[in-house]
């Protein structure tokens, strides 16, 4: 749905135990067509110990959106974790629709919202080495739409409504929420439903907002740094499936916005969200060599492919849609940057098919950066100029 600026509203599966500070930043531009802007900003704040020891506030705070969570830690017991959750802003519900690799504005409208939750942690197994957690989440969510400047006068948007969900899943391991991590292994199952206040009919007369729908999902993901080669891989692998899905609650695939949401749908030279799914089967993999002898300097190679059933309405040839793509990328405690490009194989355009782009991501963890502009080292005119310019390469 948001294809401007970044989802926040998809929470983490468990309380961050780890102090966080986090700038984010990705942004895909294709070469043809005009697509809606695919990109996001966002500073991610994760702050255990807040007020109380078992206190832990999360804040994720974009230009036009922000989302937060205040975790108590065994607030049901041990190994139970409570998290109180507001989220709210503009933009956050927007639509954009995509027919046959062709963005519609006159089919598009804005959205605006707000929300709270309440979920519920549960760590099966304290003693493993990697965690079993069990989640529950609920949440009440109000949307209000309103057309664009480019919204068709004839084309009308959905009624305000409340939208109710919870959601219940298992996951083992897990992934930081940071850029390309080079250790992670995660197996994870989730069901999710989504209940509307109101069942409406929209658009020019074909549209239907559903009063209820039912989402199931899987995701298996693997991410290592080989020791002697210093080479990182990943690879992944999620499937989903969905009842009465509508618009506002079918998988969305395209793009590549690895931080966009807490399961990114990423097809390298696709317009972010181009492909709109009831059913999808998506694996996808990269792999990374590093250029230096401090391995800062990477360059990569990804590729995707998704087996799609496409809702009702936005089918579009093949069921199967692939891309591929590579980049260079820089990293050190302080930074994360890449520079990619991507090759959507199967993404229709008005030539035939086949689809390029480019891509930019940037991760700025505040923290080593203050530790090196603050070390106790006499400035001095040399060392100054060194303690402002040495986060870059910190």
């Amino acid at each position: 749905m948001l294809a401007s600026w970044l989802e926040l509203s998809q929470a983490p599966a468990q309380i961050d135990p780890v102090k966080r500070e986090l700038f984010q930043v990705g942004y895909n531009a294709a070469f043809e067509g005009h697509p809606p802007l695919s990109a996001y900003a966002f500073y991610y704040h994760n702050q255990p110990e807040f007020l109380r020891t078992n206190f832990t506030l999360r804040l994720a705070v974009a230009p036009t959106y922000a989302d937060s969570e205040l975790g108590i830690r065994d607030a049901l017991g041990p190994d139970t974790d409570v998290g109180l959750g507001l989220g709210g802003g503009g933009y956050g519900d927007s639509y954009y629709e995509i027919q046959n690799g062709t963005y519609l504005p006159k089919q598009s409208f804005d959205g605006y919202g707000g929300q709270a939750s309440i979920n519920l942690y549960h760590l099966f197994n304290p003693e493993r080495q990697i965690p079993l957690n069990g989640v529950v989440r609920g949440i009440a969510r109000f949307a209000t739409y309103d057309p664009t400047s480019d919204t068709d006068p004839n084309f009308r948007v959905p009624d305000d409504m409340g939208i109710f969900s919870e959601r219940a899943g298992l996951r083992w391991g897990g992934r930081e929420p940071t850029l390309f991590p080079s250790l992670a292994m995660e197996l994870s199952i989730w069901q999710q439903t989504d209940f509307r206040t109101r069942s409406d009919i929209y658009g020019y007369g074909d549209r239907k907002v559903k009063p209820r729908s039912y989402l199931f999902w899987m995701e298996a993901f693997l991410a290592y740094k080989i020791p002697d080669w210093k080479h990182t891989f990943s690879v992944n692998l999620t499937a989903g499936t969905s009842i009465d899905a509508d618009r506002f609650s079918a998988y969305r695939l395209g793009g590549f916005l690895p931080m966009v949401s807490e399961f990114p749908l990423s097809l390298p030279g696709y317009y972010y969200q181009e492909l709109t799914a009831k059913d999808f089967l998506l694996v996808s993999g990269s792999y990374a060599v590093p250029l230096d002898r401090n391995n800062r300097w990477n360059i990569s190679a990804n590729a995707a492919t998704a087996l799609i059933e496409k809702l009702p309405g936005l089918e579009q040839p093949g069921h199967w849609h692939s891309g591929a793509g590579a980049g260079l990328f820089y990293t050190t405690p302080v930074w994360r940057v890449m520079v990619g490009y991507g090759y959507g194989i199967d993404a229709q355009r008005t030539h035939g098919v086949g689809a390029h782009s480019i891509g930019f991501l940037l991760q700025f963890d505040l923290a080593p950066a203050r530790e090196a502009f603050f070390k106790p080292e006499p400035p001095g005119r040399w060392r100054g100029l060194q303690r402002v310019f040495g986060v870059l390469g910190s």
